[in-house]
């Protein structure tokens, strides 16, 4: 007897309070894990540096990941394929492969970063050498991969996501000066050095972070998955209601991830900043410096914050890079599944970690590390945004679904502005401008 699909029927019966926080999940998970170990290191490094004054890029950068990230949920959603199954597909294998190139090396030095500060966070808190706490949170995570069903993990990092609002509390021990924020929220403020336009490439890279691009549009196929919409036939093409929930779950992960940069911001430039620390190189001097200024509380939240959040971004970028490789090799690849069933998915998987791990071992500064993997990601970034853009534009692909004008010429926008300041950083770099 046929299978009957599972059915596409709005939940009318949902509480729409219900029914808003059930569509919650691939958007959400993909903002919190946006806060990794490296992005808060260059939130730190931001507010330490110039104070208030780039309080701005928050509101900025906010519909600009909403449109990237909008774009991936809706081509996993129609196509029922993830980014690197839908590349595949449609252009070059040149194309395909630089694409997961780009991936792969912004992950695994991201991977190599974080871990090395969520080493050296607890390393600070139990004295415990950091390298013990690397191999720790390395096979802690390999084992939750590798052992859990993707309901377990899904479960998990949504409310690992708490962990971040420990920022939002953090700020509010550190008696911020409220109109200087309300005016640096709202105005502009840029400057002519390499130094600034290194902190806003980083700031651009960690809220539009390659991996995410790929995560999200596979969390959506794993989703439907989850459903019981197991075949391409099943998945392919999306409802109004599918549509509008996906919209909102995307919305509701970049606001967590922003309000959470915002408070970062805030927190080292009304402590570090005003008290003349304006040179730090990652959360943990960051943590340290607040420790003096801000309380003992806030220097705990602050710590633990980094390592909450690592335990959810490091499944994230080592997975993402998996479902990039599986789906451009056309190999059986889901979380869903058990290693045995999807060996070479969870051999990437495996690799990303030791490499990672390798990387640390092998000297990486995990001091420097943690703002630079931001900065390549800043860097490697725009290309990848050009695919997305193109592939959600295309009727062959996304069929009646296609972008609307807006997300296609902000999409757009954003791998221009992206681009122009990466050239920019260059430029003040070849001249010498600090």
């Amino acid at each position: 007897m046929p299978v009957a699909p599972p059915s596409r029927e709005p939940r009318e019966r949902w509480h729409p309070v219900r029914r808003f926080f059930s569509n919650l999940g691939p958007g959400l998970i993909a903002g919190a894990a946006d806060d990794d170990p490296s992005g808060i290191s260059t939130f730190s490094v931001t507010g330490a540096a110039f104070g208030y004054a780039p309080l701005w890029t928050t509101l900025f950068t906010f519909p600009l990941m909403i449109t990237v990230q909008l774009m991936c949920a809706r081509l996993g959603l129609v196509t029922g394929r993830g980014l690197g199954g839908m590349v595949r597909r449609t252009y070059p294998r040149s194309v395909l492969w630089t694409a997961c190139a780009i991936l792969l090396v912004a992950n695994t030095v991201n991977i190599a970063a974080d871990l090395a500060g969520m080493g050296a966070s607890m390393q600070m808190i139990t004295g415990v050498p950091s390298q013990i706490w690397t191999l720790v949170f390395t096979a802690v995570i390999v084992v939750l991969l590798f052992l859990s069903t993707y309901v377990t993990i899904a479960r998990i990092f949504k409310w690992l996501t708490l962990v971040l609002f420990a920022y939002v509390i953090a700020a509010f021990f550190a008696h911020p000066d409220w109109h200087a924020v309300l005016v640096s929220t709202f105005v502009p403020h840029l400057e002519a050095s390499a130094r600034f336009f290194a902190v806003l490439v980083g700031i651009f890279g960690t809220s539009i972070s390659p991996y995410l691009f790929f995560w999200q549009a596979a969390q959506e196929v794993e989703e439907e998955r989850a459903m019981g919409r197991t075949t391409l036939a099943m998945r392919k093409g999306a409802t109004p209601e599918e549509l509008h929930g996906a919209r909102n779950d995307v919305i509701t992960g970049m606001f967590v991830s922003q309000l959470v940069m915002y408070f970062i911001i805030l927190t080292t430039a009304a402590t570090l900043h005003r008290h003349g620390v304006t040179e730090i190189a990652t959360a943990r001097d960051a943590a340290n410096a607040l420790r003096p200024l801000a309380g003992q509380f806030a220097y705990l939240l602050f710590t633990l914050g980094v390592v909450g959040a690592g335990m959810l971004a490091v499944p994230v970028l080592a997975g993402s890079s998996a479902y990039a490789i599986a789906e451009a090799g056309a190999w059986r690849g889901t979380l869903r599944d058990r290693p045995h069933a999807s060996p070479r998915f969870y051999l990437v998987i495996a690799v990303s970690m030791l490499l990672a791990l390798a990387l640390d071992f092998a000297g990486l500064d995990p001091v420097r590390s943690l703002f630079w993997s931001a900065v390549l990601n800043g860097v490697l970034a725009p290309p990848l945004i050009v695919l997305v853009v193109l592939l959600t534009s295309n009727s062959k692909v996304m069929g009646e679904h296609v972008n609307p004008p807006i997300l296609k010429w902000i999409g757009w926008f954003t791998a221009l502005v992206m681009a122009v300041c990466t050239a920019a950083m260059f430029v003040t770099w070849a001249m010498g401008v600090s």
